[in-house]
């Protein structure tokens, strides 16, 4: 093999499906026994970006993301990921946008008395035949996106360790890993920093700017926290009450846009500090 081929190959071997876009258009959203979670929200995020979402507890963040892996079905209007209409597909449509849909929660998710492993190996369900997941067994190009993902989040050195014994943010690293096991177009983040240090919250959203930088995924990740809006995403969306109140770079989000976000003036808690 030339060095341009393998060149080639090393780029392959980690690219994700080509991004995709999301759209919401005109969403709203209202829970059983009247809770309005968001009202007529229309926004468009280009395939590649890396955006925030910003708001208190209650503003709706996380409905807006669950709509868009199905999790939340809308009440009105229509969620696209690139060209599907989420609201239109169940079954095996649904499992099949979210095999390219990785998702991170706050709470990491992970089966915490099995390996690092096997909580990685779960990334590959959606794209491996069901006999194959019953036996848990992986093919051998499943064995080595698994590696490359422990690889590309550090924590390769710990795959055979037990998920519950690992650090708060070794955690959220498997479950980053997880996420990109399934080679994703799209990567959902919600709140996947809020439990974490200051050193360890930095360290996560490194890792998700240089995965949106390095493999092009569109990322949208829910914060609360002024700085690490600013810091690692290019663009943010900010909700009040289930409203979209602002949509702008997150470079040049003053400090008056923050405080139109939370509807108050800003607080010590807003913010998350140094990483060192």
């Amino acid at each position: 093999m030339t060095p341009d081929e393998h060149a080639t190959a090393a780029v392959g071997a980690h690219a994700p499906a080509t991004a995709r876009s999301l759209t919401l258009e005109h969403v709203s959203v209202t829970y059983p026994g009247g809770t309005r979670a968001l009202r007529d929200i229309s926004l468009s995020i280009a395939p590649g970006e890396m955006v925030s979402v910003v708001g208190l507890s209650g503003s709706g963040k996380s409905t807006l993301i669950r709509t868009i892996n199905g999790l939340v079905p809308a009440t009105s209007g229509r969620v696209l990921v690139g060209e599907q209409v989420v609201g239109g597909l169940s079954g095996r449509g649904l499992r099949e946008l979210r095999g390219g849909i990785g998702m991170i929660f706050q709470g990491f998710n992970l089966a915490e008395r099995t390996s690092v492993l096997s909580n990685v190996r779960v990334g590959r369900f959606a794209h491996s035949p069901t006999w194959r997941t019953l036996l848990g067994i992986a093919s051998t190009e499943d064995t080595r996106i698994i590696t490359e993902a422990l690889d590309s989040v550090g924590m390769l050195e710990r795959a055979w360790s037990r998920a519950g014994a690992l650090s708060g943010g070794q955690k959220q690293r498997v479950a980053i890993a997880r996420a990109l096991a399934q080679q994703p177009s799209v990567m959902l983040a919600d709140e996947p920093v809020a439990s974490l240090d200051p050193p360890t919250a930095h360290s996560v959203m490194g890792d998700l700017l240089r995965i949106n930088q390095e493999r092009g995924l569109t990322v949208l990740v829910n914060l609360h926290l002024m700085d690490l809006a600013r810091q690692y995403t290019t663009r943010m969306i900010g909700l009040r009450d289930g409203e979209l109140v602002f949509d702008g770079p997150a470079a040049g989000a003053t400090d008056t846009d923050f405080e139109t976000i939370y509807g108050r003036s800003i607080q010590r808690r807003d913010v998350l500090g140094s990483a060192s």
